[in-house]
């Protein structure tokens, strides 16, 4: 297992952007994510596998959930993710009680993090500039999976 600093976000994210870049290198949508403990010890990591899949279930932060295994409890560990989470994957948050979310980026998609606030989760946004311009230019380039990714319709 890798051994990371958990104090610094940026260097979780790191992992998570690695990942994204993976997907989109794929074909498909760039998201990345990686599950942590609090030390900073990566559990698991995945991207946004739905196209590359035909799997409509396979988001990065669900990847990097079942990378992880089981555990006893999810309260002590940190999930880290490219964009903000979707209802689905701040449902997998909330069902499993990850304590803490690091998001890379919310200008292209603010998903459910306020609501993950309000019930407790602690969520650091950090604005990344590589994700902000790694959504942008996907989504000017392929909105049509773009928005099958988000469950939304064009326009």
């Amino acid at each position: 297992m890798v051994q990371l600093s958990a104090t610094d976000p940026t260097t979780l994210l790191a992992v998570a952007l690695d990942e994204a870049k993976a997907g989109l290198a794929e074909g498909g949508v760039p998201i990345g994510a990686a599950l942590f403990d609090r030390s900073g010890r990566l559990l698991g990591r995945g991207h946004n596998r739905r196209v590359q899949d035909d799997d409509p279930a396979m988001h990065a932060e669900t990847a990097a959930f079942r990378d992880a295994g089981r555990r006893p409890g999810y309260a002590d560990t940190i999930m880290v993710t490219t964009l903000s989470p979707c209802w689905y994957c701040s449902g997998l948050v909330r069902q499993f009680g990850i304590g803490d979310v690091i998001v890379g980026e919310n200008r292209t998609f603010h998903g459910g993090q306020d609501w993950l606030v309000e019930h407790g989760v602690r969520v650091t946004t950090l604005d990344d500039p590589a994700c902000v311009a790694l959504m942008t230019e996907f989504i000017a380039a392929r909105p049509d999976l773009w928005f099958e990714d988000i469950g939304g319709e064009r326009g």
